[in-house]
């Protein structure tokens, strides 16, 4: 398990900026003094706190399997790629909202894109091809995408457009379950 290099951070921060709105809050020391970091381990990036990797550090790589929490994978292109474990940080500071109905939540759980029928509402201004986290109307956060329209062109949209391109779902914990954690 490594830091990140300086290019690899920019990259991870500018994907996580596509659906945060506080970058700062993940890295600010806690209250305890500790702080959470980013660090690789093959071509995972894993969130977790500065303790904890130091204490990992005991581990030979080739044992260590998963430390802290998943972000996503570097791809051999150098692009970075989200994976459904940072869900529960992407959702604690989302920038952009889309609640879906109850009748939408299945097929995008099923891996369907979000048309403009199963939306129950979404956050105001949303500009097109942004990150947005899914929620069902009981606000629990289903997954993450990128929105097709803005807010406005998707109020003009028939109820068959799509509204948001899903990046990733809470199914995919189900369907992936083989290669979600390997490096398969």
């Amino acid at each position: 398990m490594r830091p990140l290099t300086d290019q690899e951070m920019k990259i991870v921060l500018d994907k996580l900026a596509n659906y945060m709105t506080d970058l700062k809050s993940l890295i600010a020391p806690l209250e305890d003094g500790d702080r959470y970091v980013f660090r690789m381990q093959k071509d995972r990036v894993y969130y977790v706190k500065l303790s904890i990797a130091n204490i990992a550090t005991c581990v030979a790589r080739d044992k260590l399997l998963s430390l802290g929490t998943c972000l996503g994978k570097m791809t051999k292109s150098g692009k970075f790629r989200l994976h459904i474990t940072a869900l529960p940080i992407l959702a604690q500071n989302a920038r952009y909202k889309i609640w879906v109905k109850d009748n939408g939540a299945q097929p995008f759980l099923y891996g369907s894109n979000i048309v403009k029928a199963h939306v129950g509402r979404w956050t105001e201004d949303c500009p097109e091809h942004s990150g947005c986290v899914v929620y069902n109307m009981a606000d629990i956060p289903l997954g993450f995408g990128v929105t097709a329209r803005s807010t406005a062109e998707a109020r003009r949209l028939d109820p068959t457009g799509i509204v948001c391109f899903r990046q990733a779902d809470c199914g995919e914990y189900l369907r992936d379950e083989d290669t979600l954690f390997t490096g398969a």
